[in-house]
């Protein structure tokens, strides 16, 4: 209720500066006229949506699968963690406006650069909070069941994976709000359809609010994307929820 609340408060103060402050409507169209655009256009924003989504679900799951094995190799090699580890941070200083040409040229023009260019957003997240996860493992666990004979695979299996899991999906959810956004970066760079076309489309064509109206479409995706996720690891990982609401 309060949420609702401060959004309709957000949106009141936000219809009143679009229509009596100094910004042109093109620059800023108001929230009614972004409610119009979205009726008028939602057919034209459906079809790019599911374009959009499919991406996004897809760069998801390849950088939970890729970085989950990436931490767990991290973990059991120090060595390599040594040696990757700062190349991993490193990594999010590069712009993936600079990468992205280079993965349309490698993969092409349809939906793998788009996938590998969400997929490496969302990587980085999803390996260290794994990572640390990982690391937080009660190591008298891990001797117990060295000392039963089990061996290091199984003690992987059976007390780091569970511990870990949740944490490989907290850090999906943290990647989700960015990964909208690495969306559009790789429909900007070549693409024919998509919300990320549809806005860089709508712009010079002075469809102001048609452009918004699809950001409004990437931020309620997000939001629900967010939540599924959550309703996921409740589903799957039910102990997780016993430990909060303990």
């Amino acid at each position: 209720m309060i949420a609702l609340l401060l959004v309709a408060v957000l949106l009141g103060a936000w219809q009143l500066y679009a229509s009596e402050g100094p910004v042109d409507d093109l620059i800023l169209p108001s929230p009614s006229e972004i409610a119009t655009a979205l009726w008028e256009d939602r057919s034209l924003l459906w079809s790019n949506f599911l374009v959009t989504a499919q991406e996004v679900a897809f760069g998801i799951v390849a950088a939970l699968v890729v970085g989950f094995a990436c931490a767990t190799a991290l973990h059991f090699w120090r060595p390599l963690r040594r040696a990757t580890y700062p190349l991993l941070v490193a990594s999010q200083a590069v712009p993936i406006v600079i990468v992205a040409p280079l993965l349309i040229v490698w993969l092409g023009f349809g939906m793998a650069p788009k996938v590998a260019i969400i997929a490496l957003i969302c990587f980085f997240p999803i390996v260290v909070t794994t990572l640390d996860a990982l690391g937080r493992v009660d190591r008298d666990t891990i001797r117990l069941l060295r000392t039963l004979d089990a061996s290091r695979w199984s003690a992987f299996r059976f007390a780091e994976a569970p511990a870990a899991l949740p944490a490989a999906l907290s850090g999906a959810k943290i990647a989700v709000a960015v990964a909208v956004i690495g969306a559009v970066f790789a429909e900007y760079s070549g693409s024919s359809e998509g919300l990320g076309h549809l806005i860089l489309q709508a712009i010079p064509q002075l469809e102001t609010a048609r452009a918004w109206a699809a950001v409004v479409v990437l931020a309620g995706f997000a939001v629900a994307l967010f939540y599924a996720l959550d309703v996921a690891q409740r589903r799957l990982l039910p102990w997780t929820t016993n430990e909060r609401t303990s």
